[in-house]
């Protein structure tokens, strides 16, 4: 028998943060320590099969969990499914909306067009042809289970890839949220924030994507996730043939499921903190790809990639501290103090620098268009 919710029972698509989150925004580095929970499993004796840490599925994830922001300022999130560029979200957050923002893990922007909604099923599709050559993200096939892991990735009140954790509590929820029916919907611990719904839900063992985050508690201790194998075929079907007209949902405010909130739009200074900081966390994950895509034409023309990665592959990890920012037109210029493990002689030490980045737009893209490191310790 399913459990059937009324929305008088306090269910609702905004939700309420709370639980472990990983505020990636504000201090990345030291989200990125290797501790117990941030393994995602051992190695088997038998075939010496290692899986993932935790925080390499949420790296490699994260990259095409993107940032959705509508003319009128509301936000909600999305996630890279194919390779045309098409990001899944929920409806009911880019109802009203042809054309939207996209900003991804990297600070690139983009816009993007919503090719296809649903009037009954909390889900939309936005095209997004800068991100046609990005990979997607793995889509599960397969129905999850009771006791499963997950991570709930998304963009709650600005603060980009921000990661709640939890596992599948339940299954084949069904109720209603008009104008939506959601049905088989798991029930999940780890709690949808404002700004979260639209993204994806992640298997933390395999880093598939097993949902699309959509509804939540008032008390923020539960959400709930429409299993991605229900929506696949509605969504493929867009993507194969884009809708021609769109509907306009009839959805009160109260219940959109967005954060919009005038004061969650990073200004220029988070911006460019949060690029140095990306950076960062890519190199201690050794993504030196995408580290390196983060600098302005003029470095890389500098600095080939091959001595780039070479420079990098004796420091086991980075941390930032004591982070300043000055904005001057279109330009920031980040300074912090860097600590980093480093091979010297055998041993791994730690060795400190103030590091200094200017941080400005290149082709309507934010880039590291420069940077100094000195040693102080």
């Amino acid at each position: 028998m399913k459990w059937i919710i009324s929305i008088a029972s306090s269910l609702l698509i905004l939700g309420t943060s709370g639980g472990f989150i990983f505020h990636w925004h504000k201090d990345i580095p030291a989200q990125l320590k290797n501790t117990s929970i941030l393994t995602a499993g051992t190695s088997k004796a038998a075939g010496k099969v290692t899986k993932k840490a935790l925080k390499d599925i949420i790296h490699e994830t994260q990259k095409e969990v993107v940032m959705i922001e509508l003319d009128n300022g509301t936000l909600g999130s999305g996630f890279l499914y194919n390779k045309n560029g098409d990001v899944i979200t929920n409806a009911h957050v880019v109802n009203g909306a042809k054309k939207v923002k996209i900003k991804t893990a990297d600070a690139r922007e983009f816009e993007g067009t919503v090719i296809g909604i649903s009037k009954d099923v909390d889900v939309a599709v936005v095209r997004v042809p800068g991100m046609a050559k990005d990979t997607p993200l793995k889509m599960m096939k397969k129905k999850a289970d009771v006791g499963d892991e997950v991570l709930a990735l998304g963009s709650p009140l600005g603060l980009q890839n921000t990661v709640t954790t939890g596992i599948i509590s339940g299954l084949n929820r069904d109720f209603d949220i008009a104008p939506f029916h959601y049905s088989d919907a798991y029930q999940i611990s780890a709690p949808i924030a404002p700004g979260n719904s639209g993204g994806p839900l992640i298997n933390s063992k395999t880093g598939e994507v097993i949902g699309i985050n959509s509804a939540g508690t008032d008390q923020g201790t539960i959400g709930f996730s429409i299993p991605i194998v229900n929506t696949l075929p509605l969504v493929e079907g867009w993507s194969s043939s884009p809708m021609s007209e769109l509907p306009n949902l009839s959805i009160g405010d109260s219940e959109d499921g967005t954060d919009t909130e005038a004061d969650a739009e990073e200004s220029p200074v988070d911006t460019a903190e949060y690029l140095v900081k990306y950076f960062y966390e890519s190199l201690n994950s050794s993504d030196f790809v995408t580290a390196y895509s983060l600098l302005g034409s003029s470095w890389q023309k500098n600095l080939d990639f091959t001595k780039f990665r070479n420079g990098y592959l004796n420091t086991r990890s980075n941390s930032l501290d004591e982070i300043q920012t000055l904005q001057d037109g279109d330009i920031c210029t980040v300074t912090a103090i860097l600590t980093a493990e480093e091979l010297k002689n055998g041993n791994y030490v730690y060795s400190k620098y103030k590091v200094e980045y200017t941080i400005g737009y290149e082709n309507d893209q934010l880039k590291l268009l420069s940077g100094t490191g000195k040693k102080i310790q």
